[in-house]
């Protein structure tokens, strides 16, 4: 059983920066995509943006130009980095890691509360 465990969430005000991290268990190399998840109080949850083994990246459009997800498979690590953030960010952002070819996987962490204040 794979764990992520995501941190680096908090309260920051509108415009500012953060940067979330989503730690694995497991090899992050074995992952063919992982990715960001966030969900606002009554809403459903909507993906931010993900990676894959090759590093190509795919972007929500309201997060484009201010969001980076990137990976580091030496640190089995995940980050989000997120810039000129609006209050509308507000969310618990989940990370996901989806393993495709047997034995196929899906996993998510926990959340982390990021609270943007305007």
């Amino acid at each position: 059983q794979v764990q992520l465990v995501e941190s680096g969430g908090g309260l920051v005000q509108a415009g500012g920066s953060l940067r979330l991290s989503c730690a694995a268990s497991g090899n992050t190399a074995n992952f063919n995509a992982m990715g960001w998840y966030r969900q606002a109080p009554e809403t459903q949850r909507e993906e931010v943006a993900n990676i894959n083994t090759m590093g190509r990246t795919n972007y929500a459009n309201s997060v484009k130009g201010r969001f980076t997800i990137s990976r580091d498979n030496s640190k089995n690590t995940v980050y989000l980095q997120m810039s000129s953030l609006k209050a509308e960010d507000t969310a618990v952002y989940y990370c996901r890691a989806v393993r495709w070819a047997p034995p196929s996987s899906d996993n998510w962490g926990q959340g982390t509360q990021v609270t943007v204040s305007s």
